[in-house]
Formats: structure tokens, C-alpha cells, sequence
């Protein structure tokens, strides 16, 4: 029986359309077919065998040779895995990925002899609606395929294959330079079967893919490897057919092992879309950035003023959360969920990353489009009358409503980016009536979300509480780095919010009982902020505290460079959705920070 690994143990594959994990045994134990947001093929992460996967490695695992029996890599600069094992009668590497889609998406699965005769097994169990429904599988000439209502996935290999206990099996030996393919193809149930695949001519084109891509990278550099990576990983987050985001390719990869703070990331938030954006077009890739912005005025036609905080990766609206009962989650944690309720959130510091964006847009040159500028001013109309109410925050808390003191700077952010926009003379406004507006929501901000006495900004108005997303207040320039506000509240952080490791927690958690956030339990420290903390040592001039800080968390990315949401500093692990949106955008802007500030020492 094989057991979910450890969240780092698992490597990103993926076409642009969807991903699947891939563990260090060679088991997949998830992937969504034929989107991100679908429902899963193979779900084993979520629960057991029984619920789906593909293991394909030496029949006999336990007899591989330590040390680094096994090891693994991305071929270069590209989403392509390759996996190799030692055993007692030889080394044996399986490449695996998803070749960009043209047509039916696939899984290929190569396997190559190294040395010696190895035998080899693959086990492939399909289960359709998150390990819910078992499939009829059967043969069409030499195609094996599983049908269930609206799905059917088809096998196809040159090795012999036979069924056995609801799972299909190809027991095998490979000798050194041989190679044995298998690909497992996506087609809705009543079409006709997909065509036929060409392994090694789709291995030689995503090769070349991904190669062509990461050469428009104009990022060089010392800390280029993991910028790429970063990079990679973004595009490999993104639908290709619309230019969405999503924040993580998971769902339900628990913030705290055994816990609830267990949500669906596979989904466009809007902040961490605009974020991404912003990482992209600082490196070069302005095509992603312009197939965003049109992903985004397609959102949101019609209906701006009533701004979602995500959207589906087409632009859906509606994203009702379910939980799956039959899933016994991630290490027992439980509830698994599906869809995602905060969609309906008031978050108004999404007004101030969208618009940011936008602007960033508009000054690196990217092809004007009056509606962009039309949705900006439509926006800015919206928060004029309810930048002074209560939200939920960045944080998307389940309690209260309150008087966030991000979001209430993110709405300065939006109005200040505006009045540039009008200054600009690229659109037309009140420009008098929102400089006021400006004052107004900076003084308001000063007034009700600064402590005085301990010199430092509060999570929201009259709290004692930090939160890590005041870490932002000098980036967005709503206070100059050396303004001794600023300084305080930096030193606040480190003292209250840290981790013994210097690790940042978003805001204090309450362990069992209901916290700030209306959940219980705890959580791990948020990469995001860690990363945000290492800029702001480096904007207030602690450039080698920074760095010492920013190569840390580079040592926290799994031997493949990706990352999760966040890190348990107790059980020294990542935790939460993997691999993270969120995560990967502030490494590369912390990486261009430390770059320019010439902090590098190597």
C-alpha cells in the first residue's frame, strides 16, 4: 500500500491546462482531468489507493541500493521529470510530462534502461470524481480505456498489460538502452477515441517548448536558477486558453497536518494573479501579462462595481464549496473541500491589487486598452463610497468584519495609481476630488491603525494584534522605507510575529480555540511574508540581514525548487497548497530586490 509522501516529496508536471504531483516513488497521486478545477483522475493524495493513482518504478522498491538509491531532476530548465533508481540489477530512469495541449490531454511516461535488466511495474487504478466512482475498463483494439459518465481516459503502451483487482498492470524488464512508453489521454466519453500518441516526437517538442520559453527570460542574475524555476512553475500555473492563474494546481493540502484550514487554491485570485503579473512583466514575459489583463476585463464585463476576490480559471463566478466525506484528507485532514465560499467576500485590497497591475501595465508599455482604463476609473467610483467599510481582509477571515489597515492602504494604492493614471493625461477624472480622497484615506489610516506608544501599525483599527501584510505599507509607497513608523513596525513583526528559525506567521493563532481568523487550530509560517520581510530589511538598508534571510528560504524549496504555502517550523515541513502561487512570486521579486541592491555574495 503506498502512502502519500510528504508534500515536498512531490514534483509539478503540467501542460498549461492542468498538473499532476508526482511522488519520489513514481506514483501519481493526483491529477485533475481535463482542467485544474476537474474533477480528479487520481486522488490518492486526498486519501488511499483506493481513490486513484499510477505507480510505475521497480517492481520491487525495497531493494534499492542506499545511498541515493534514488534521485530526480527537471531536465534542464523545463517541466520535464526524470527519476532514476538503483537496484541490485541495474539503474532504470522513468521521464515524465505533460505535453503542451494539442488536442486530448496526456500523461507520458517513459521509461529508459540504464545499466543492467530491471524489472519493472506499472499500476495504474483509475477513479473518476475524486476516487468516487470506479470506471468500466475494458480493451478497443490494443487501447485499454476507462468510461464513466462523462469521462474516459485510454492507456497506451507497447508493453503487455492485464487487469487485476479493479487496477490495471504491465509487468516488464528493461534492459540498458531500451525504452518503454505509456500514455494515458483525456477524451469526453462520447467522442471517438483520441489519436494515437508519439512519445518520444511529444518528449523532443515539449523539450523544445520550454526551452523557447525560458529564453525570453530577462533575468540574469545570481540567483537566476531559482528565479526560473519560480518562473516555470508560474507558467505552469497558468490555463493557457484563457490566461488565468491559479494559485495552487491542490486542493485541501491542510495549513496544519490533522487539522481544518484545508481550502480549494484552484481557482484565479485576483491578488495573486495581479501579483504574478507584476513578476512576469519585471522578467520579460509580456504575452503572459497581456493574456492576464484580457482574462481579467473578461471577468469582470458587466459587473465591476461588485468586484469577486477570485474567479474560476474561464472567469466563473459562482464557486460553491462542497466537502467530499469520502475522502479521508491528507494525513487525516479533514474536511476535503471543493469550490470555495470566500469567492463572495468583501476584500477591498483587491481593488488596490488589480489597479496596481494595471498600472504597472500601462507604465511598462503594454498595449493600450481603453477599456482597461474605463474598468480602473469604474473601480475607483466603487471605493469612493466603501473604502471606509469593514472587509474580510487578505487573510479571507471567517469571522467579523473589520477595519483591516492592509486593505485600507491597498485603497490608497488604488487611488494613487489612478491619479497617476490622470496625470498621465491617458484618461480623464476628478483628479482635485481624488487627491483629496487620497489624504483622506491615508490620514484615516494613520489616525486608527497606528499604536503610538509601541510604535507600530495594528492588524486593523483599535487592535493590539500584527499582521505580516503590514510588511507591504513601504512597497506599495504609502510610506517611505526610513519613516520611523515604518522601521517600527518591521521590528514589531520580527519580535512577535517571527519563528525561532526568523520566519514570519501572518497574524497570532489561537491553537484549539476560535482565533482572530474564526477558525481554530494553527497554522505554519506564510513564505509570502517571510519573503516580504526580507524586502523591507533590505528597503530600510539591513541588506545583509536580508539576504541571510532570503537565501534561508531558498533553503526551504524541495530538491526540485518548489514550494507550498507555508512551513511548520515544528515539524520542519511544507505545509498547505503545493506547489503555491504566492510563494514563488515573492521569491522573484525579492531575488530582483537583492539583485539591484547588489546583495549577492558569492
Amino acid at each position: 500500500m503506498h502512502v502519500a509522501g510528504r508534500i515536498e516529496d512531490y514534483a509539478l508536471i503540467g501542460d498549461m491546462q492542468t498538473a499532476a504531483l508526482v511522488c519520489r516513488d513514481g506514483t501519481v497521486d493526483w491529477l485533475c482531468l481535463p482542467r485544474f478545477d476537474s474533477h480528479a483522475v487520481f486522488a490518492s493524495l486526498l486519501g488511499t489507493d483506493e481513490h486513484g493513482f499510477w505507480r510505475l518504478g521497480p517492481s520491487s522498491p525495497a531493494e534499492t541500493v542506499p545511498p541515493n538509491a534514488d534521485r530526480r531532476r527537471y531536465t534542464g530548465d523545463s517541466l520535464i521529470l526524470e527519476s532514476e533508481w538503483d537496484t541490485p540489477r541495474g539503474t532504470v530512469r522513468v521521464t515524465d510530462f505533460m505535453p503542451p495541449r494539442d488536442g486530448a490531454p496526456q500523461l507520458v511516461r517513459i521509461v529508459e534502461g540504464i545499466s543492467g535488466r530491471v524489472p519493472m511495474r506499472s499500476a495504474l487504478r483509475m477513479r473518476f470524481s475524486y476516487g468516487r466512482v470506479t470506471p468500466w475498463v475494458h480493451k478497443i483494439d490494443d487501447r485499454t480505456v476507462a468510461v464513466a459518465g462523462p469521462d474516459s481516459v485510454w492507456l497506451d503502451t507497447d508493453a503487455e498489460t492485464y487487469g487485476k483487482d479493479l487496477t490495471t498492470y504491465s509487468d516488464f524488464t528493461v534492459s540498458a538502452g531500451e525504452r518503454v512508453a505509456f500514455t494515458i489521454s483525456w477524451q469526453p466519453s462520447h467522442r471517438d477515441q483520441p489519436a494515437l500518441s508519439d512519445p518520444e516526437s511529444a518528449l523532443v517538442a515539449t523539450a523544445e517548448f520550454w526551452r523557447d520559453w525560458v529564453d525570453q527570460c530577462t533575468y540574469h542574475g545570481p540567483y537566476r536558477e531559482a528565479v526560473v524555476r519560480s518562473l516555470i512553475t508560474l507558467k505552469a500555473l497558468t490555463y493557457a486558453p484563457t490566461g488565468g492563474v491559479v494559485a495552487a494546481p491542490t486542493t485541501s493540502l491542510p495549513e496544519e497536518i490533522g487539522g481544518v484550514r484545508n481550502w480549494d487554491y484552484r481557482y484565479t485570485w485576483l491578488r495573486d494573479a495581479a501579483i504574478t503579473l507584476s513578476s512576469l512583466l519585471r522578467t520579460g514575459y509580456r504575452e503572459e501579462a497581456r493574456a492576464w489583463r484580457e482574462w481579467l476585463l473578461r471577468a469582470v464585463a458587466g459587473d465591476p462595481e461588485n468586484l469577486q476576490i477570485m474567479y474560476g480559471i474561464a472567469g466563473e463566478r459562482e464557486l460553491g464549496e462542497a466537502e467530499l466525506d469520502w475522502l479521508p484528507g491528507y494525513e487525516g485532514s479533514t474536511p476535503v473541500r471543493v469550490g470555495n465560499n470566500a469567492a463572495h467576500q468583501l476584500q477591498l485590497d483587491v481593488y488596490g491589487e488589480v489597479i496596481e497591475a494595471l498600472h504597472l501595465a500601462h507604465m511598462t508599455g503594454l498595449a493600450r486598452n481603453d477599456y482597461a482604463s474605463e474598468l480602473q476609473l469604474r473601480l475607483i467610483r466603487y471605493l469612493q463610497t466603501h473604502w471606509n467599510q469593514p472587509d474580510e481582509g487578505i487573510w479571507e477571515v471567517r469571522g467579523p468584519r473589520r477595519h483591516f489597515v492592509h486593505s485600507k492602504v491597498m485603497a490608497w494604492v488604488a487611488v494613487d495609481r489612478t491619479i497617476k493614471l490622470l496625470e498621465s493625461g491617458d484618461a480623464g477624472g476628478p483628479l482635485e476630488q481624488w487627491r483629496e480622497l487620497r489624504d483622506d484615506i491615508h490620514r484615516d489610516v494613520c489616525e486608527k491603525g497606528y499604536d503610538a506608544e509601541r510604535n507600530t501599525f495594528t492588524q486593523s483599527y483599535g487592535s493590539q494584534e500584527l499582521d505580516a501584510s503590514l510588511l507591504l505599507i513601504p512597497q506599495v509607497g504609502f510610506l517611505p522605507p526610513d519613516d520611523k513608523r515604518v522601521i517600527g513596525t518591521i521590528e514589531a513583526i520580527q519580535r512577535e510575529l517571527s519563528t525561532p528559525d526568523g520566519f514570519v506567521l501572518r497574524y497570532p493563532t489561537s491553537g484549539v480555540e476560535a482565533g482572530l481568523d474564526g477558525l481554530a487550530g494553527d497554522e505554519g509560517a506564510f513564505l509570502a511574508c517571510s519573503f516580504w520581510l526580507a524586502d523591507d530589511l533590505a528597503m530600510i538598508g539591513r541588506v545583509d540581514e536580508a539576504r541571510r534571510l532570503f537565501e534561508k528560504l531558498l533553503g526551504l524549496r524541495n530538491d526540485l525548487g518548489l514550494l507550498a504555502e507555508e512551513w511548520d517550523p515544528h515539524a520542519k515541513r511544507q505545509v498547505g497548497n503545493f506547489p503555491q502561487a504566492f510563494s514563488h512570486v515573492p521569491l522573484i521579486d525579492t531575488a530582483l530586490r537583492l539583485t539591484a541592491s547588489g546583495a549577492y555574495q558569492g
